[in-house]
């Protein structure tokens, strides 16, 4: 059985985003990226929101300013299967699925059939998952950065949470994780 793991980087005041609705933090750094190319090389998918999914769809094509670790990452999110929660795309990319119906059995089904960590990627997708019970791991990477406002990492209901673990990230992040309680 998957486990569906929420997990982005956020500022200090708990913002995945500014109020513009663009990413306001700098980039990450060399260590921080490459731990996100291992992470989504091991994963079993990737499970997104309209936003964000429509973010990431940068990835789909090599752009001759990146350099080995960009290609690296994008070369591994490639690869992974994508399943997208949206009620207003019609279409979407190579390697991905638009999730058509009830978004709470088709998450049911694919947990049921996969194996390996399933990433929920977008707060009001990790919201609507976090109501049904369906988050098995909430994992937030600090970054020292305050944003002011914008989009939370929690866009929905707060789960009672129990902490079980910490670990430095590269240069300047800290990711913490927690699983319901």
């Amino acid at each position: 059985m998957a486990k569906l793991v929420f997990g982005m980087m956020q500022s200090l005041d708990g913002y995945v985003d500014g109020r513009s609705g663009n990413l306001e933090m700098p980039g990450p750094g060399e260590a921080l990226h490459r731990h996100f190319n291992d992470h989504v090389r091991g994963l079993a998918g990737c499970l997104y929101g309209r936003r964000i999914y429509e973010l990431m769809r940068y990835w789909e094509e090599a752009r001759p300013e990146w350099g080995p670790i960009q290609r690296d990452y994008a070369a591994a999110w490639r690869a992974q299967p994508k399943w997208v929660a949206s009620r207003s795309l019609k279409t979407v990319g190579p390697n991905a699925t638009l999730i058509d119906g009830d978004l709470e059995a088709f998450v049911r089904r694919l947990k049921a059939e996969r194996d390996g960590e399933i990433d929920v990627a977008g707060p009001d997708l990790a919201g609507s998952l976090t109501r049904m019970g369906l988050i098995d791991e909430y994992r937030l990477y600090f970054r020292p950065f305050v944003l002011g406002d914008g989009k939370p990492y929690f866009a929905g209901p707060r789960p009672p949470l129990r902490f079980v673990a910490s670990e430095p990230v590269g240069e300047d992040a800290i990711r913490l994780t927690y699983v319901p309680a």
